[in-house]
């Protein structure tokens, strides 16, 4: 454990990086994929079984957490460490992407956001105060600044106004968080698709000062040549020193390329959400187990990692599982798309380390592409 926030950057590759965030709750080996326990809980997981697969970092969120049991609960329990039982860092993001998705009514002014619970109606009010004080009640190790993430597509002067409305947010946010050692607090660059905005987002915001810097209002839509040529403008604005984020990201194939342009931390519902409707990823792509080709399949998911969720269970059995609408089967599905992602993150970091992230970025991706060998039964 440290009482101290920083980021030792061990390696580069192209542009890819290598390294290690320290918190108060421990390492972050990044690039981290960190799944997303948005209520509390990774869904149909065990979090001894996300720990297990080597995800080092997980997620919550303060809307959700807020709404439902409240964060003031939550610290009354001990905290949302001791209320899940997770000992690792946990990052909670700010509420506002969720005020913009979930709520049937909100209103944005330069003071906050007004919206109406998704759950039950009532009102609240969600300030950059406010955020931030949830999650320091919550005792998240990172926290993310309230900012304002506008649906694509969009005109530019609305992408420009909510840019703009994001850094005087930053500022309140960063004021809020003060000084909590070994706690991180991460500003977030907005300005859609714009690289002009992108630039200006990323400026103002250093000139504020956070512990990272996050890319937001990305995987809104906009399709993964847009989100990468916008990465590819915006990444070059951000400090080499401090880790970079990108929020809501996404495939496995989203990870190898935002990773190969420079991003160390990322999250996504992909992988339990996918594994819920019967859908898993492995080393040579995809495979939807609700398809009668695997009925009768004895092979496990993926016999070349060793890791129980993906070797252990025919594809026959999950089959059988995910057509009978199984809890066990939404359990399994989401197990091996977690062990798989963690194994896709542990081999681009080796890759990393020894130089050849450019030949393990090819060889995945030909891999993918190529399928597999059909069943020899």
């Amino acid at each position: 454990m440290t009482a101290k926030f920083d980021f030792t950057l061990h390696k580069t590759d192209g542009a890819a990086r290598r390294g290690t965030m320290h918190t108060l709750h421990g390492d972050i080996r990044t690039p981290a994929f960190m799944p997303v326990g948005t209520v509390g809980t990774v869904k149909a997981l065990y979090l001894e079984q996300v720990k297990e697969a080597g995800a080092d970092i997980i997620l919550g969120n303060v809307y959700h957490l807020m709404l439902r049991p409240g964060a003031e609960r939550v610290a009354r329990l001990g905290g949302l460490h001791k209320f899940i039982g997770w000992d690792g860092p946990i990052l909670t993001d700010s509420g506002g992407f969720q005020v913009m998705s979930l709520s049937q009514i909100r209103k944005i002014t330069e003071e906050g956001a007004t919206f109406q619970s998704h759950i039950d109606g009532t009102k609240h009010h969600l300030s950059p105060e406010r955020s931030m004080e949830i999650q320091r009640l919550l005792g998240s190790t990172i926290h993310m600044q309230l900012d304002e993430c506008i649906a694509f597509p969009h005109e530019r002067k609305d992408a420009e106004r909510a840019m703009q409305l994001s850094l005087r947010w930053a500022k309140r946010s960063r004021e809020a968080f003060g000084d909590q050692p070994g706690r991180g607090c991460f500003g977030i660059v907005q300005g859609g698709t714009d690289a002009g905005l992108r630039e200006e987002s990323a400026k103002g915001l250093q000139q504020i000062s956070f512990h990272g810097y996050a890319i937001g209002g990305l995987a809104v839509g906009e399709g993964q040549d847009l989100m990468l040529s916008t990465l590819d403008v915006t990444l070059p604005h951000l400090p080499l020193d401090q880790p970079r984020y990108l929020m809501g990201v996404g495939t496995p194939e989203d990870i190898l390329e935002s990773v190969a342009r420079g991003v160390d931390m990322l999250d996504c519902v992909m992988p339990t959400r996918s594994g819920r409707h019967g859908q898993a990823f492995t080393s040579f792509g995809r495979l939807n187990l609700r398809n009668a080709i695997h009925a009768e399949d004895l092979r496990p998911l993926d016999a070349s990692i060793d890791h129980p969720a993906l070797n252990s269970y025919s594809r026959a059995y999950l089959h059988h599982l995910v057509r009978s609408g199984e809890i066990l089967g939404m359990m399994l599905m989401s197990w091996a798309n977690i062990a798989y992602y963690q194994h896709l993150m542990q081999g681009i970091r080796q890759a990393i380390d020894e130089g050849r992230f450019e030949a393990f970025r090819s060889e995945t991706r030909a891999r993918w592409a190529a399928g597999e060998l059909p069943s020899a039964t």
